[in-house]
């Protein structure tokens, strides 16, 4: 009895010790990047560099403007958006309440697959599949747009959506369910009337988590958007993203130069972004869970 408990003992310590080092991981990245991006705000103020239109950073005279960035990121997002979170969230019902015996293990099996694949090799059939595809249909000089970013994103944040998406149904009260059904609602007024709104604090937080993946994402994005640093007024046209731009532009900086504390001060706004969208999530499913 005595070695259980110590064993017990143990366990919980080790469970506190990696919650409170996970915080601390955080903690110390974001000060990190702020130590550096400060040397940069030091010279330029936040409004102008996030409401510059141009990102010249080694013309002379240098322009450190990321509303290009900015929207870039905002555009290849929405777009995943679009793209992922209906088709998520019919799949997520679909596995949960339709789907039965092997049919429903198959699905789930090769959504699990689908999250394992790298990013890099999802952003390279891209380029060779998708990218000449848009080319052709929409008669365009390159198909490296926004809306292959998009389509690719929204296929990488699929997962997470339909995997979380699918515990906040089955976390549904079976009588909800059956309470539907006793009043004459068919199946399908039973899922899109009740299980939906039962389980719409859960959903949203999974498309929340999923965009948080989509806003993250920089291999995939930097092979098949164009890297074009201009405002985008469509879909149609190449953009640059503020991951891209830190994963393109790092390793060729010279190092304490304007340049590359520009890069981290990209950082923390990027920080500051997956944060908010993080916590906001997380109250979702708090929400959810009360």
């Amino acid at each position: 009895m005595k070695l259980r408990q110590i064993k017990e003992f143990i366990i919980e310590k080790l469970i506190f010790l990696s919650g409170i080092l996970s915080i601390l991981f955080v903690v110390l990245i974001f000060t990190f990047l702020l130590k550096e991006g400060f040397l940069f705000f030091k010279e330029i103020s936040i409004k102008t560099f996030i409401t510059g239109k141009y990102w010249y950073p080694i013309s002379d005279p240098e322009q450190f403007g990321i509303l290009p960035l900015i929207l870039g990121s905002l555009i290849v997002t929405l777009g995943a958006i679009i793209v992922s979170v209906p088709l998520s969230i019919a799949c997520a019902f679909y596995i949960s309440e339709v789907a039965q015996g092997r049919i429903k293990d198959i699905l789930k099996a090769g959504i699990e697959m689908l999250a394992a694949i790298p990013s890099v090799v999802l952003g390279f059939i891209g380029m060779t599949t998708l990218v000449p595809f848009l080319k052709n249909v929409f008669n365009l000089p390159t198909g490296l747009t926004a809306l292959s970013g998009s389509i690719m994103l929204g296929l990488m944040a699929m997962p997470t959506i339909i995997t979380i998406s699918e515990d906040a149904i089955n976390a549904v009260p079976k009588s909800y369910k059956e309470g539907a059904l006793a009043l004459g609602a068919t199946r399908w007024q039973a899922m899109y009337r009740v299980i939906i709104h039962a389980a719409l604090p859960g959903i949203i937080a999974a498309s929340m988590l999923g965009i948080g993946r989509v806003i993250g994402e920089t291999m995939a994005v930097m092979m098949i958007t164009g890297n074009a640093a201009v405002i985008p007024t469509t879909f149609l046209q190449p953009v640059r993203t503020l991951t891209a731009t830190i994963a393109a532009e790092m390793g060729e900086t010279v190092h304490g130069s304007m340049h590359y504390y520009s890069l981290f001060a990209i950082g923390i706004i990027l920080f500051v972004i997956t944060f908010i969208i993080n916590v906001t999530a997380d109250m979702f499913l708090h929400r959810n869970k009360k």
